[in-house]
């Protein structure tokens, strides 16, 4: 039975989990899921016109300007002046105006030599460059 009929007198403490509940809220939660899942799906279905196929777009290799300790300034491993760096990116800039250049610059550099190149990119009207730097170890 599921009476206790034993009469001790004592109010013993039950040391069984009744698990019933738990199961009954996860049932609930699984039929939850259940019915919420096919929801999150896309739920306008349409159908995609047919197109050839395209080749992606070429990626372009990006400029490197480098300053190294000295002051020097080079551009793709080239060294180049610094009267004629500012024509050479308003050149470069024409021939292909979505031009990207990467900017590395040696720690022991003055600034005022990178501040010099800087504005010369910026007045070529190049906007796409990026600082490269070395990470922290």
């Amino acid at each position: 039975m599921a009476f206790n009929t034993k009469d001790d007198g004592g109010d013993d403490v039950m040391s069984e989990i009744n698990v019933t509940p738990l199961v009954d809220v996860m049932l609930v939660l699984l039929v939850v899921f259940i019915v919420t899942a096919p929801l999150l799906t896309q739920a306008v279905h349409v159908n995609l016109p047919k197109t050839a196929e395209t080749a992606p777009p070429e990626e372009k290799d990006a400029v490197y300007i480098s300053v190294d300790a000295t002051g020097k300034i080079f551009m793709d491993k080239a060294e180049i002046a610094i009267e004629a760096f500012e024509n050479e990116l308003i050149t470069r800039k024409a021939a292909d105006p979505e031009i990207a250049l990467n900017l590395n610059a040696d720690d022991a550099v003055q600034y005022g030599t990178v501040a010099k190149v800087m504005a010369s990119i910026e007045r070529s009207g190049i906007t796409k460059l990026a600082v490269l730097t070395a990470p922290k170890n």
